[in-house]
């Protein structure tokens, strides 16, 4: 600040020294004037140059107050909102970043996700169809099991009314051939006749 105080006092002094000659020669060619004129015009006054001396010294000042004072604040307030307009830019883009980021994030978690769906369905649909045929293979040999016991007590029923058939039909064939021939019977030889009678309409 005290160089600028400096620089425009000597500013001031150098337009005085400056304007001393000039003012000289306009108050040498108007001697006495006063004031026919604009007074602000009139050199011849000692005022008018003390004002003319005062305006250099203010406006030296002015120019030194505006060039160490007021554009440096202005300077730095620019500096400052561009320093700020930089931040919140390089902010945004640091939070598009993880928005992006996110998003890639959430599509790779959709994405497992489904995959991880679709692999656990299709392990149900097959641990389910394993159940099913080994379901289907139990009543299988369930069913069979069921079918070879009805066959055999159906044989055995067979067999069983066979047998009661051929005892009952070679009573009866002995008891007519004994009505028929009035005398004893060979029973071995009807049960023979009747055994073949037998087998001839069972192959019938």
């Amino acid at each position: 600040m005290r160089k600028g105080i400096a620089f425009a006092a000597a500013l001031g002094g150098l337009a005085l020294l400056g304007a001393v000659p000039a003012l000289a020669q306009v108050a040498g060619e108007n001697p006495g004037a006063t004031g026919g004129g604009m007074p602000q015009l009139n050199f011849g006054h000692p005022l008018v140059i003390a004002q003319v001396v005062w305006l250099l010294i203010i406006f030296g000042l002015l120019y030194v107050t505006m060039d160490q004072v007021a554009l440096p604040g202005v300077a730095r307030v620019l500096e400052e909102r561009k320093r700020r307009i930089d931040g919140d830019l390089e902010a945004a883009q640091a939070a598009k970043g993880r928005a992006d980021a996110a998003l890639a994030e959430h599509r790779a978690a959709t994405a497992r996700a489904r995959s991880e769906g679709q692999a656990a369905i299709a392990e149900a649909v097959a641990r389910a169809q394993g159940a099913a045929a080994t379901r289907s293979e139990e009543l299988n040999t369930r069913l069979n099991a069921q079918i070879e016991a009805a066959e055999r007590r159906i044989a055995a029923a067979r067999d069983s009314a066979m047998g009661a058939l051929r005892q009952v039909s070679a009573d009866t064939a002995e008891a007519m051939v004994s009505r028929l021939v009035g005398g004893g019977t060979d029973r071995a030889a009807v049960e023979r006749a009747v055994d073949g009678e037998l087998a001839a309409r069972g192959r019938a």
